[in-house]
């Protein structure tokens, strides 16, 4: 069976790190993500796509996003029931990162410091490489 989700959007608040009772770092988060296409005479549409992140990945998304910062997530779908305050049943869909990733430069985004040792050109090496 096959459960891959891939989204790229806008975060649209900034993430929290939340520790469950056995300490397990979590954090969630909501996407904007601008549908791929428009329909004649209307504006693009916005869908906002819940995400979960478990231990490193939530540590990694809480130190290094905040509000507006352009993200990619990849992951799986999941769903799961609850009751509301009214006690009526509700189902969640939401989608459990596995991985995320930057989508923005630091000029033009709240990301990580440039790396401070300057970047060195790849030398040549002379004769044939053995594979």
């Amino acid at each position: 069976m096959l459960n891959i989700a891939a989204i790229m959007g806008r975060l649209t608040v900034d993430p929290e790190l939340c520790q469950t009772p056995n300490n397990v770092p979590v954090t969630s988060f909501t996407v904007a993500v601008a549908r791929s296409f428009v329909r004649q005479g209307q504006e693009r549409e916005t869908d906002f796509i819940n995400v979960v992140a478990w231990r490193k990945t939530a540590e990694f998304v809480c130190r290094y996003f905040k509000k507006g910062s352009m993200i990619a997530v990849n992951g799986s779908i999941q769903t799961r029931k609850y009751q509301d305050r009214d006690g009526n049943n509700r189902t969640a869909f939401e989608i459990v990162a596995d991985n995320v990733h930057f989508c923005e430069n630091k000029s033009s985004g709240p990301v990580v410091d440039a790396p401070k040792t300057p970047l060195v050109d790849f030398e040549d090496v002379p004769g044939d490489l053995p594979f």
